[in-house]
């Protein structure tokens, strides 16, 4: 059978934690005081080749809790899948690896956000829902803003 013919691929292979960071620069001092942090979350994704067929993707997220200038906590997961990804046109990956691979990630960076943070004895972070396929979308957007930006600018001659 041809690559043509063949059925897609997209599973699984597996899950894991890249990397773990907690980081309470105040203690004990920040224990003894009684405020609600303003918390702060970044987001990165990537995704690379890792062999024929197979493909890394890790999800970041760095979540910053600070009482004024000063940080209460900061914790950081990057989220690791191995996705097996076969027979689908190139075109599609793109939204692959920036929806479906995400979408999949997040809620174990969300467990185990809330379960590092409650175990540095603050209370759980509970990150909300994100909606993979609007940022897929806007970056997309802000792309195509970008590139018919370049072509309408005028030629400058040195």
């Amino acid at each position: 059978m041809s690559d043509q013919q063949a059925q897609p691929i997209f599973s699984i292979e597996k899950l894991f934690i890249k990397d773990l960071s907690l980081e309470v620069p105040n203690a004990p001092q920040v224990y003894l005081e009684q405020v609600q942090p303003e918390v702060d979350m970044q987001l990165h994704t990537e995704a690379q080749q890792i062999d024929e067929g197979y493909y890394e993707h890790v999800l970041t997220v760095t979540v910053t809790a600070k009482n004024g200038d000063k940080t209460v906590f900061l914790a950081e997961v990057a989220q690791g899948g191995v996705f097996q990804i076969r027979n689908i046109p190139a075109e599609d990956m793109d939204p692959i690896f920036g929806v479906a691979c995400p979408n999949i990630l997040f809620p174990y960076v969300r467990e185990v956000i809330s379960d590092m943070v409650t175990r540095a004895g603050f209370p759980p972070v509970i990150l909300s829902p994100i909606n993979f396929e609007q940022i897929y979308l806007q970056r997309l957007a802000q792309q195509q803003q970008q590139q018919s930006a370049s072509q309408d600018a005028p030629a400058t001659i040195q």
